[in-house]
């Protein structure tokens, strides 16, 4: 009989431990459930910010090339006749030194169109660069091709490489080339 009694203990300890795990795993569930609602609400906001983003950015230019003593105000007075500006912005660097370009956001699309016209105009005698804003898209950088690099280190044993970095023979085939034997202490 004994051994019955302990049996019904180990019994109803399970059972305590299933119920806490279900418990645990409904909590589980629902921080699941939560988290998922807050990404949506947060990629919503998001894509209306790309959005805004898009809008603001067809609406201004860049400008380079504008003198280092220039002021915003300065910025404003040129572009002014093209159209009423909202904002422009002269970027600096880190130690509070312009950088030699800004941008220019206008209340109305259209005034894009006439401050393009200022290409090449002059601003506290220096001439002003001035294209359509374009809009960043993060994570997409312009690939780059790599220079070719004359010294080409050691391929592991075996490889195909051919002996020269142009082929004489255009479209051949690759010769199989195997490099000289070296000194390797590991391998």
């Amino acid at each position: 009989m004994d051994g019955y009694d302990v049996d019904m203990a180990a019994a109803e300890t399970t059972e305590a431990e299933l119920d806490d795990m279900k418990k645990r795993l409904k909590e589980m569930e629902d921080e699941a459930a939560a988290l998922r609602e807050m990404q949506a609400k947060v990629e919503k906001e998001m894509g209306s910010v790309q959005a805004n983003r898009e809008e603001v950015d067809s609406r201004s230019v860049f400008v380079g090339n504008v003198d280092y003593s220039c002021t915003p105000e300065e910025v404003q007075q040129h572009f002014q006749a093209c159209g009423t500006v909202n904002r422009v912005t002269i970027r600096s660097d880190k130690y509070g030194q312009p950088k030699g370009y800004a941008y220019v956001e206008f209340v109305e699309p259209e005034a894009v169109q006439e401050a393009l016209l200022l290409n090449e105009s002059e601003l506290h005698g220096r001439q002003l660069k001035v294209t359509a804003k374009r809009t960043n898209v993060p994570g997409m950088k312009p690939f780059r091709a790599r220079r070719p690099n004359a010294y080409i280190g050691f391929p592991p044993r075996g490889a195909l490489v051919p002996p020269y970095l142009f082929s004489p023979y255009g479209y051949g085939k690759v010769l199989r080339y195997r490099m000289p034997m070296r000194y390797s202490p590991y391998g």
